[in-house]
């Protein structure tokens, strides 16, 4: 799929512009948001993924998009989420085209985090902060576009059974929230 096909296919779902309009009413430090940068290469889109570092308290090695939690200096979910990313992977808000915003997602782990869609504009050299994050890399959208590569399981946590999606890419296991996304954005476009 290329970059102009992703973009009419994107834009022919409705999705709500409250989602990005402002900040939380209260901050009891629960909220986030995250960037889902999306990259033309080539012809090919990807996904830029990051790699959490094990000495995180929350969430530690597991796959993620840019992003975290809101700061009271954040004008709304969009702002939390470009922040992220150029603190995360330097990738500068000014080289983010952002198209949309997706219902915030709430994790069993009591975040509730909104999903920004942007597109990187030109290549960039990525700055990892190893306090934040400890590898990135990128995924071709057409992997997760075939359905047998997304899957949905259970986890139990605390005595509660949760359906939980999951993606296995080559050496990595990508799952929780960030599967849960990739896989919205998958059945948007392919509406």
């Amino acid at each position: 799929m290329q970059l102009n096909e992703f973009l009419i296919r994107f834009q022919l779902q409705p999705l709500s512009a409250n989602n990005i309009t402002s900040a939380p009413a209260h901050f009891p430090g629960r909220e986030a948001a995250v960037l889902i940068p999306i990259e033309q290469i080539d012809d090919q889109l990807y996904l830029l993924l990051t790699k959490r570092p094990l000495h995180l308290r929350h969430h530690p090695g597991q796959i993620s998009f840019p992003g975290g939690k809101f700061e009271a200096k954040d004008k709304d979910a969009m702002d939390t989420a470009l922040r992220e990313a150029e603190e995360e992977i330097g990738l500068k808000r000014n080289n983010v085209t952002v198209i949309g915003a997706f219902p915030p997602h709430k994790t069993f782990t009591g975040f509730t985090i909104t999903p920004i869609v942007g597109i990187i504009n030109k290549p960039f050299e990525l700055v990892i902060d190893p306090g934040e994050v400890d590898s990135c890399f990128k995924v071709p959208l057409n992997y997760f576009k075939q359905n047998e590569n997304r899957h949905l399981g259970q986890h139990w946590r605390k005595g509660k059974l949760y359906k939980v999606h999951y993606m296995p890419f080559e050496d990595k296991f990508i799952w929780g929230v960030t599967a849960a996304i990739i896989d919205l954005l998958c059945r948007h476009i392919d509406n």
